[in-house]
């Protein structure tokens, strides 16, 4: 059975003029979109800025609701009742900014507890037991659980952003653009990170506009252009025999940025 199944997933946004006043044109943020996943497979989502990605993973998070088309989880549609606190758990989201995530008044530990509370248990003991496993996990300190978002750089904000996404440790994880706003060594970091959580057995899904990204850890990408699906296929379909100039153009746009950074290093 599928992990996971999104069907003719359409959503559109209103537009507004320059005073800010609702007009009666829509633009298609996605226009009928369908994939699948199986257990332990990495999808990649990709496709330049305003292709529709961000939107994709949010719907597929449960943030924001199509407006036609259903996701389906184990089988279930994600609305059933059966299903939707389990769906909620079992997928976690990892932000481009850590900070959308992270609650700037509260330490690591009490963020964290207030999820587990929630789902797992309320034994304070055993809260700060997965807390300091699920630090350590991610590359942190266990005395870093005391500390507010503030007190960490960008590249270990990003980490705490991914241990928030495992604390309940959950079946997929959707990561958007997880590493857009870092350098290129921590880049390389969190990458490793969630390729090492793929290993693991974890569902993830990738969204990113970087084809050098997907292609180090993805076993199947979609390429998204304007909300429409261009392409999808395996791995090594999409980088060694793409059909869509779209996807032959990201491809070399890659390759030129790997070059460039080949030849600044």
């Amino acid at each position: 059975m599928l992990l996971l199944k999104a069907d003719n997933i359409t959503k559109r946004f209103k537009l507004f003029d320059t005073f800010l006043k609702s007009s009666k044109e829509y633009i298609y943020a996605l226009n009928n979109i369908s994939l699948s996943l199986k257990k332990g497979v990495c999808l990649g989502i990709v496709g330049e800025s305003g292709s529709g990605k961000t939107t994709l993973a949010r719907i597929l998070a449960d943030i924001i609701k199509p407006d036609k088309g259903e996701v389906r989880y184990k089988g279930l549609p994600i609305s059933d009742k059966k299903i939707y606190r389990e769906y909620r758990r079992n997928v976690q989201m990892i932000f481009q900014d850590p900070y959308s995530s992270l609650n700037p008044r509260l330490t690591i530990h009490s963020s964290f507890s207030d999820i587990l509370k929630e789902h797992i248990t309320k034994d304070k003991t055993k809260i700060t037991e997965i807390i300091s496993n699920t630090i350590k996990k991610v590359g942190l300190e266990e005395d870093h659980i005391h500390r507010y978002p503030h007190q960490f750089s960008g590249g270990q904000r990003q980490r705490i952003s991914i241990a928030r996404a495992l604390i309940l440790d959950p079946e997929i994880i959707i990561a958007d653009e997880p590493i857009s706003a870092l350098d290129v060594s921590l880049a390389a970091q969190i990458l490793n990170l969630l390729k090492i959580l793929k290993n693991e057995g974890k569902t993830i899904i990738l969204i990113a506009h970087d084809l050098a990204v997907v292609k180090f850890i993805c076993d199947e990408i979609i390429v998204l252009k304007k909300g429409e699906l261009v392409e999808q296929g395996t791995n090594f379909e999409i980088f060694n025999n793409p059909k869509s100039q779209y996807t032959k153009n990201l491809i070399n746009a890659s390759l030129m940025k790997e070059e460039r950074v080949a030849f600044s290093s």
